[in-house]
């Protein structure tokens, strides 16, 4: 919140340049008042005599109380100002009074200006620039008046002292005009006598310069009886003598060589707060970003908001480090800098480094800017470096330029996409008048925040903004293609492809590799199957791409690109076999990982043989069941991505086996559409045999999705091929799940109709664990009938079964329906028991869409209990996994439960 208390004109305060209002011309003398010595106490009687004089109204502390109240009121918004009442009087309480009240930002440069002579006429320029009129204007009284003049005299002497300022650097001639006026106003005055008499000297008029001295003297005698004091006798008789001093000594020359700020830029609030922060914390600061993302706009912006840091000017640089042609040579740069700070090009040194130690010896002390765009490497850099540290640098460049990190202490800001609503307010602004909101959301989403990207639609729609939804037609249909121009430095390919430039022919092939890899990111394993590479190889590989900002590094070892980099490296030229061989590694690393990992998660479901993986390709090892959870939770969307990439390459067995190796994964965690997805792309395959198992998870995953009528023409079209192949263990397979489908259904009787007939063939198959599962569904569905000891006796033996053969996911299953049988029963308490050991042991596989079941299970039996607290954690609990797992029907059942929980009935019924 800007906020500026004005008392140098009339009494003001503004906040965000809006005006607030303080009240009357007695009131604002109260807050005058106080504002003139803040923060210090005024005491109240001093207050009152201040605002209404020697003689006060009889009430006038209670008047006083009333205007207090009142401006309290007024600036109650003002985060930066505030009336506080201390023992027998008041005091305005100010964050940084300097900045905030003119009067002391008045006093604040008129003593930096006393102390620093450097710098002392641009501290006073600004000093008498935050004057609007007589101090206190509008306000009456003494005190107001006496005031006034103080400070009217306080504003001559620091006028005086920017004269004597700019008459010491030679500039006399300029100021002849405001001398002569000033002269006239106040013929007598020797010091303004003194200065007029300099400034004629120094503009070469040194004649009148003289009959001025004459005329005053003889004036002087006449009307006052005395003669010229010893100032201006001794300018005089110096004048007389030809003192060469007296020509003043003409102050450097400030650079200003920004180019303008731009003016469509928009957002970037957290970068500019980063570079202000970067900068308050040192001296050099480079900015990094790839190719178009906006570097040099922020670091235009962010200069142009800070100028008055820097008061001894501004060096800018294009190194064209990124664009058509060569880098510009840092010696060249350095004569044109020295030139701008007033070397002539024929006083400077040949030899390159002389040349940078006089730079740096030019630099040194003075507060300035130095802004070198687009550098290339850090050597183009370093030369340029100012001297000492009062200078700022910034640094633009697509590489990160570590030299300049290790060596030289500069401070990184990274700068990223625009984020959608940063992109939509640079799109309205760029487009002015047109409004075609499907067509800005579209574009927002397809240019992915990239500014380059977005400045090129805009310029193409400015001034046919008819042609908006052609142009966005356009790029969805073409890409990257639609976002290039003739003009080398304007178009998004060309503009990324100079930032190729200085990579190895390696990095460019692992570029391009990149592009086409499966997933949005990629890890180090990853890449290092894609590149083919030793690890360390690759590691090198990946941080010579992140330092040239064509890929961003992540936690945990990952790499990403922008969609329209990524676009573009997939355009880069690769050799046909190169491409082929690199995505059958990458692919063979996923499916051969997820199947260890499957391993480790489902230990007792069938495991497919598998060929072997490409020579060259290395699946990554994994420990233990955490750590295979763990890394199949990473890499879910790149294991969808790359069954999408051996699918385009034809390589169904690869397509058949990642869906089969993720089914549990994808049951355990809740993921039932990309359990769809991938089952779908399997029975595509159409390969001989497995297509009664296509059907039959086909036919599980519609049902997880609420497609009965798919699942069920899947699962009959499973039971038919299985009949005609005489298949027992896929019939009994294919009706347990039928059971399952009906379950869902809520049609009970087919269920156990179903679920006995794959009791009765996984039975004579001697399957203990299927037949564990075959029990458990009858006493689910028994349960679900009313024929509890049935249930019950059926789930005891499914869960015998599942503890003998170590399978503790059916165990915890068991469990959960022993659970649901007590709780119907009025056993809640040993509801509760089943349902506790069910959890511990889904918790400990980690299958979070079984966990948030038993939990809303669990709700129940404790609700019975009168335990609302437990029952409200299960149910909250739950309420959360479901909504992880986009189980909106399972969330909207959640939210009822809770909202009965609390009434005067509460419900136990599951």
């Amino acid at each position: 919140m800007g906020v500026e208390l004005g008392l140098l004109g009339e009494v003001t305060v503004r906040v965000d340049g809006r005006a607030v209002d303080v009240g009357p011309a007695k009131q604002r003398c109260v807050l005058a008042a106080l504002a003139v010595d803040a923060p210090r106490l005024i005491p109240a009687d001093r207050l009152v005599e201040r605002v209404w004089g020697v003689d006060p109204p009889r009430r006038g502390r209670r008047t006083l109380y009333s205007h207090i109240s009142r401006l309290r009121r007024a600036l109650s918004d003002v985060d930066a100002v505030e009336v506080v009442s201390r023992a027998g009087g008041y005091a305005l309480v100010v964050d940084r009074p300097h900045e905030v009240i003119d009067l002391h930002r008045f006093h604040d440069l008129r003593d930096r200006a006393r102390a620093d002579d450097v710098r002392a006429e641009e501290s006073l320029a600004e000093a008498l620039g935050l004057w609007r009129g007589p101090a206190l204007t509008g306000l009456g009284g003494d005190w107001a008046e006496a005031e006034r003049d103080r400070l009217e005299g306080e504003r001559l002497a620091a006028r005086h002292d920017l004269t004597d300022t700019r008459l010491r650097r030679g500039q006399g001639a300029r100021l002849l005009a405001d001398l002569a006026a000033l002269t006239a106003e106040h013929p007598l005055d020797e010091q303004v006598a003194c200065q007029y008499v300099l400034a004629l000297h120094q503009a070469g008029r040194t004649a009148d310069a003289l009959e001025h001295y004459r005329l005053l003297r003889e004036r002087l005698v006449e009307e006052l009886g005395t003669d010229p004091g010893v100032a201006l006798r001794d300018l005089h008789r110096r004048i007389l003598d030809a003192d060469p001093t007296l020509a003043g000594t003409p102050a450097d020359p400030v650079p200003l060589h920004l180019p303008a700020a731009p003016g469509l830029f928009t957002g970037r609030a957290a970068d500019l707060t980063a570079l202000d922060h970067a900068c308050s914390t040192g001296d050099v600061v480079a900015v990094g970003g790839t190719g178009g993302i906006g570097k040099t706009w922020l670091a235009l912006t962010w200069a142009h908001r800070n100028l008055d840091r820097f008061p001894d000017g501004q060096l800018f640089v294009d190194l064209r480090g990124f664009s058509p042609g060569a880098p510009k040579d840092s010696t060249d740069v350095l004569a044109d800098f020295l030139t701008a700070l007033g070397v002539d090009r024929d006083r400077q040194p040949r030899d390159a480094d002389a040349r940078a130690a006089l730079y740096r010896g030019r630099t040194a002390g003075k507060r300035m800017l130095v802004l070198l765009d687009n550098a290339a490497t850090a050597d183009q850099v370093v030369p340029l470096l100012p001297g000492g540290s009062a200078c700022t640098v910034l640094i633009t460049s697509r590489h990160r330029l570590p030299a300049l990190l290790t060596r030289h202490g500069a401070r990184p800001v990274h700068v990223d996409v625009l984020s959608d609503t940063e992109a939509r307010a640079l799109l309205e602004t760029a487009l002015g008048g047109v409004r075609s909101e499907p067509a800005v959301s579209e574009l927002v989403v397809l240019c992915g925040g990239f500014p380059l990207a977005l400045g090129v639609i805009a310029a193409r729609v400015r001034d046919r903004p008819d042609l908006l939804d052609d142009v966005v037609a356009e790029l969805r249909d073409l890409g990257l293609d639609a976002l290039d121009f003739d003009d080398p430095d304007a178009g998004l390919p060309a503009v990324l492809s100079w930032s190729l430039r200085h990579l190895t022919d390696r990095q460019r092939t692992a570029f391009a590799l990149l592009g086409i890899a499966p997933g949005p990111d990629i890890d180090l394993a990853a890449a290092t199957n894609l590149t083919g590479l030793p690890e360390l190889d690759t590691r090198t590989v990946l941080h010579a791409l992140a330092d040239a900002s064509l890929i961003t590094a992540l936690p945990g070892r990952r790499y990403a690109m922008h969609d329209l980099v990524r676009a573009f490296a997939a355009d880069h030229p690769l050799p046909e076999p190169t491409r082929r061989a690199a995505l059958e590694r990458v692919v063979d690393f996923y499916l051969h990982t997820a199947h260890t990992a499957d391993r480790l998660v489902d230990p007792n479901t069938a495991q497919l043989r598998l060929d072997p993986p490409a020579p060259t390709a290395h699946p990554q090892p994994l420990p233990d069941h955490a750590a295979a959870l763990a890394w199949l939770d990473a890499h879910r969307p790149h294991l969808l991505a790359a069954q999408r990439t051996a699918a385009a390459q034809h390589r169904h067995q690869v397509v058949w086996h990642l869906a089969w190796s993720l089914t549990a994964f994808h049951w355990r965690r809740g993921h039932p559409h990309d359990n769809l997805a991938m089952w779908q792309a399997a029975g595509d395959t159409h390969l001989p045999g497995l297509d009664t198992l296509a059907h039959r998870f086909l036919g599980y995953a519609h049902a997880e999705l609420g497609g009965h009528e798919e699942a069920v023409e899947h699962l009959h079209r499973a039971l038919a091929l299985a009949e005609q192949r005489d298949d027992p263990v896929q019939r009994a397979a294919v009706h347990h799940a039928l059971a399952r489908v009906w379950g869902r259904r809520g049609d009970d009787r087919r269920a156990l109709e179903h679920a006995r007939h794959a009791l009765e063939l996984f039975r004579a198959l001697d399957r203990p664990v299927q037949e564990a599962d075959a029990l458990n569904g009858v006493g689910w569905y028994a349960a679900h009938l009313g024929d509890h000891d049935t249930a019950r006796s059926h789930c005891e033996a499914a869960l015998a079964l599942y503890r003998r053969h170590h399978d503790t996911d059916g165990e915890a299953s068991a469990l959960d329906s022993l659970g649901f049988t007590a709780h119907l029963t009025g056993r809640h308490r040993e509801a509760v028991q089943h349902y506790d050991l069910a959890l511990a042991l889904y918790r400990a596989l980690g299958n979070t869409t079984h966990t948030a079941n038993t939990l809303d299970r669990l709700g129940h039996p404790h609700a019975a209990l009168g335990d609302r607290t437990r029952a409200r954690t299960a149910w909250l609990e739950a309420l959360e996994l479901y909504r992880s797992q986009s189980r909106d029907p399972e969330a909207a059942r959640v939210l009822r439960h809770l909202d009965e929980l609390d009434a005067p009935d509460v419900r136990t019924d599951a």
